[in-house]
């Protein structure tokens, strides 16, 4: 029965994301795989497109998104962390500082600066599916949760191997598992 068709033709583009990979990186793996990316994305940029900060801004959306989808579960709250620190990383070969250290850092600055537009947006669109994923991670704990509770109410309400098919709870209304045993009243 397993495959049998639901009657619902799958989109096409489920079907493209559930052909991609789906690696689960720690929070440091994570931020080192944006960072990678992006610095070797702002090479490319600076080689092939005399460093287009368009282009790499638009680069950088799809890295956020595969950053927040690929970080494990216990590490969501690192993506929207991570991203803009890859951001930062990328933008240094196409920032185009002149005169050493100082003049590289001020040209860093002023394209974070001028570019933070995209830095927000994918800083967002990290930070929004983290948050997509964290919830669904949620109800999906309290749907466990719920099935074992039901499962133990279930099993709890069924008679008990011990008790006889037509056996009567003791008196005071204690079943003949609860340990006790009837007590007499005296006759006065």
């Amino acid at each position: 029965m397993a495959g049998k068709p639901t009657g619902r033709p799958v989109p096409p583009v489920v079907l493209a994301l559930r052909r991609l990979p789906q690696p689960r990186l720690t929070g440091l793996g994570a931020g080192l795989f944006a960072s990678a990316v992006m610095l070797t994305l702002g090479f490319l940029d600076l080689l092939l497109l005399d460093g287009s900060p368009v282009v790499y801004g638009l680069l950088f959306l799809p890295v956020s998104a595969l950053t927040a989808l690929w970080v494990r579960t216990a590490d969501l709250v690192t993506a929207p962390i991570g991203v803009p620190i890859a951001f930062a990383v990328g933008v240094v070969p196409i920032a185009g500082g002149t005169g050493g250290f100082g003049g590289q850092a001020m040209a860093v600055v002023t394209a974070l600066a001028v570019h933070a537009g995209w830095l927000y947006g994918g800083t967002l669109v990290a930070g929004l599916i983290a948050s997509v994923r964290k919830v669904r991670e949620m109800g999906r704990r309290q749907h466990l949760v719920r099935s074992a509770a039901a499962a133990a109410a279930a099993s709890a309400g069924a008679p008990s191997a011990g008790a006889g098919a037509g056996e009567a709870p003791a008196a005071g209304g204690r079943g003949a598992s609860s340990g006790r045993t009837a007590r007499r009243r005296p006759v006065a």
